[in-house]
């Protein structure tokens, strides 16, 4: 398979919620929404689905839990049941789900910050209490304060939202680091609800390791959101994936849902099945080329964008850029926008630790992030 990862396509034009939000003449990378067309084979799959005519009340297609248990035992090493998979429209909906089942109304939920903001609103939107443990910033990449993060848990503890890989410092999580944080979760008798939507996206030397794979008592406790919606942009179609092995918990956190939660859409359970069955030398490909992004970025920021730094990033396709030593007068992203007419996202909505920084978003083709960072550039050299 040969994919055309340069090809630019209009999107200015339609309907993009990432490419209408601001004035024509900016170039948005800001939303983790990729400006490179689906896999080939998710394109044909729904025009086959469209051709059928007919769109009622659907449920997920034969095959589909099957796939995914397949790819989850060759990927990871993880045997599940497919009684265990389940389909929600979004992830964000499953952790909020979790954040509702879990424990009662004043209960703590744990997340670590700067992070995914819809990970901070979760809480509050359940009436439970969100509790911030900052990740530690080092000179090569963020660590955990596992003392910290013990001794924020308190008697009303219940859950702790785990980003992995995360979203935004570009963190692939490693064995020993889950582990940890695990074995701290299981002896306070918290459950862990793990985010790990970029799981699919991840660079030479490091590999996702999915929480609930590393022990049967971790995964007892654990429940983990990813989706096909990131990996082939097919975010639009609203198809995500639960796992929960524990027959109880699956239970309590599907009962949440009943009356609130919209059903999967017939095409977003199409494309799905389409992307994990015969998406996977698409997505080969396509990490050779946000790997070369990734570079680009790297280097572009240390050689042209003078007080700005980026630690590499392990996974995702989204750079986190640290903008307190470029002597932007006020608000980075705003800045940006403003004076380089390129979007991106405001690093203080991550929560505390993301002042001061923004998040770009490579996933495009190499002339849009080319473009974009010599806009960057050139608004640094007028400061």
């Amino acid at each position: 398979m040969h994919c055309n990862f340069s090809q630019i396509i209009d999107r200015r034009h339609s309907d993009s919620l990432k490419w209408r939000r601001y004035d024509e003449d900016v170039l948005p990378l800001w939303v983790a929404d990729m400006d490179i067309a689906a896999p080939e084979p998710v394109i044909q799959a729904l025009r086959k689905r469209v051709d059928h005519g007919i769109f009622g009340y659907g449920q997920s297609p034969d095959g589909l839990p099957e796939v995914i248990q397949e790819r989850l035992s060759r990927l990871y090493g993880w045997r599940v049941e497919t009684d265990d998979i389940f389909f929600v429209p979004g992830v964000v909906t499953g952790f909020n789900l979790a954040c509702d089942a879990i424990g009662v109304p004043g209960d703590e939920v744990l997340v670590e910050s700067p992070v995914y903001p819809p990970m901070l609103d979760g809480p509050g939107n359940t009436g439970r209490v969100g509790k911030v443990v900052p990740l530690v910033e080092g000179s090569e990449r963020y660590e955990h304060d596992f003392d910290a993060f013990e001794h924020a848990i308190t008697d009303r503890t219940s859950l702790f939202l785990l980003c992995n890989p995360h979203n935004p410092v570009g963190r692939v999580f490693d064995e020993a680091e889950l582990e940890q944080l695990a074995e701290i979760c299981l002896r306070h008798d918290v459950v862990i609800c793990s985010d790990e939507i970029h799981c699919d996206f991840i660079y030479r030397g490091h590999r996702h390791i999915p929480i609930a794979s590393l022990a049967p008592e971790i995964a007892a406790r654990t429940i983990t959101l990813f989706a096909p919606s990131k990996t082939f942009n097919i975010a639009g179609l609203s198809c995500s994936v639960g796992v929960v092995q524990d027959p109880d918990l699956r239970a309590r956190l599907l009962e949440t849902d009943r009356g609130l939660v919209a059903h999967v859409n017939v095409l977003g359970f199409t494309a799905a099945l389409a992307a994990y069955s015969d998406g996977q030398p698409w997505l080969d490909e396509l990490l050779d080329h946000l790997e070369e992004n990734r570079e680009t970025v790297v280097e572009t920021v240390a050689a042209h964008l003078p007080g700005v730094k980026c630690q590499r990033p392990e996974g995702t396709f989204l750079a986190w850029l640290d903008c307190r030593e470029a002597g932007i007068p006020g608000n980075p992203s705003q800045f940006f926008v403003e004076h380089a007419r390129v979007a991106l996202n405001d690093g203080a909505t991550f929560g505390p630790g993301g002042e001061g920084f923004v998040r770009l978003n490579f996933g495009c083709p190499r002339a849009t992030l080319t473009e974009a960072l010599e806009r960057m550039q050139a608004a640094l050299e007028e400061l």
